[in-house]
């Protein structure tokens, strides 16, 4: 949420696509730790598989965003991210 708000706060969305890619690569880190407490019994399955794809969810509505900000140019400088 962090690099999201902060990349938001950047002077063009060229500099909000970099954050919100480094908000996607946060959020593959927390499905590995989510492997993690399985493993280690801190999740049952039923609790696991929730969670993992609400990571997996939010990770692709980044993706989108990033996509869309990338596609569309910057809504600052009026170039192309």
């Amino acid at each position: 949420m962090s690099n999201i708000a902060e990349g938001f706060e950047r002077s063009s969305d060229g500099e909000f696509a970099r954050f919100l890619t480094i908000a996607k690569g946060s959020a593959g880190e927390v499905k590995s730790q989510l492997y993690v407490a399985y493993d280690q019994g801190y999740l049952d399955e039923n609790g696991f598989n929730e969670l993992f794809m609400e990571v997996d969810e939010t990770a692709r509505k980044i993706g989108s965003l990033i996509s869309y900000l990338r596609a569309t140019g910057s809504r600052k400088t009026g170039t192309k991210a």
